[in-house]
């Protein structure tokens, strides 16, 4: 597959994610990009974040994004033939003071690729709500809750780690508000982008 304007993010996603692994590059995908595909293409985001678990050094990056027709400008890789661009933000791969992370394989396209997990995915939303106060990333993790299996429990007990108990209970309440209003909405929604925050790097704050 190559990337054109037609290109979607999930098709950006396995072609630039499938290319690093060949490249024997590990990076496990996070931030908005991972939420788009949890909240099934509810949210979309123009970036893609991957946090790079190996070692390549920056010219086998270049060499593996150049492959597929990105060029890098400082940190970022930019395709004349996409909007979409790619980011390696500094790990560690965290979500707010959690550093243990396992990353998962999700298939995308006809590919398997290394992301969060979907309670993760959930967590690295709420960590921009809970730390910068961003209410659509409130919303981006009450989508991926809607859609996914996520361990409440879990996100519950991150939740406090983080300090963070009353605004879980505002995310708690927003969840049941949308599930009481499953089914009753008589249009689709049109995806929604939002700015590039990730948590999943640094801790998040």
């Amino acid at each position: 597959m190559k990337i054109g304007p037609g290109s979607t993010l999930k098709d950006v996603i396995e072609v630039v994610s499938s290319t690093l692994e060949k490249a024997g590059i590990t990076a496990t995908l996070v931030g908005g990009a991972c939420a788009t595909i949890y909240s099934g293409g509810t949210y979309t985001s123009e970036d893609l974040d991957l946090i790079i678990q190996s070692a390549p050094g920056r010219r086998a990056l270049d060499e593996a994004m150049a492959s597929i027709g990105f060029t890098r400008r400082d940190a970022q890789y930019f395709h004349a033939k996409s909007d979409f661009f790619v980011e390696f933000p500094r790990g560690p791969l965290a979500i707010g003071q959690d550093l243990r992370i396992k990353p998962v394989r999700q298939k995308v396209g006809t590919s398997k690729i290394l992301t969060l997990s979907a309670t993760d995915s959930c967590r690295d939303r709420l960590a921009a709500f809970y730390h910068w106060n961003d209410r659509e990333s409130l919303d981006v993790a009450v989508a991926i809750a809607m859609r996914q299996s996520v361990n409440l429990t879990a996100v519950r007990k991150w939740s406090i780690a983080e300090n963070s108990a009353e605004k879980y209970e505002v995310f708690k309440q927003e969840l049941a508000r949308e599930r009481r209003a499953k089914g009753s909405k008589g249009r689709k929604e049109q995806p929604r982008r939002w700015p590039n925050r990730n948590p999943s790097v640094n801790g998040g704050v």
